[in-house]
């Protein structure tokens, strides 16, 4: 079973910034697509970004960049200027044309 792990969430002030991990037990090139979601309390989970193995990586906010580390097989999310709004579980997911995993999240809270 592939696993699929988040960190780097937690508390930062409005306009703070900060950088997610998703670590994947599995060489990250085998997924046409890996790609952050976010979740806010009561809502559904929104597209934030997508990493192709081949082609441009697509960024819904200007303020957030994605990349990956292809020898650790990770992603990274980075975001600035925060809102309290954005208070969301953050989600890595892993997509093949076949299989589709998912990580368990990492709380983002922006709050002063």
């Amino acid at each position: 079973q592939v696993q699929v792990m988040e960190s780097g969430g937690g508390l930062v002030q409005p306009g703070g910034s900060l950088n997610l991990s998703c670590v994947v037990s599995e060489n990250i090139l085998n997924f046409y697509h890996m790609a952050w979601y976010r979740q806010r309390p009561g809502k559904e989970r929104d597209l934030l970004a997508s990493i192709p193995r081949i082609g441009a990586t697509h960024v819904v906010e200007g303020r957030f960049t994605v990349s990956r580390d292809t020898a650790k097989n990770t992603i990274h999310l980075h975001m600035t200027n925060l809102k309290p709004e954005e208070t969301a579980v953050y989600f890595c997911n892993a997509e093949d044309v076949e299989r589709n995993y998912w990580g368990q999240g990492t709380q983002v809270t922006v709050n002063s």
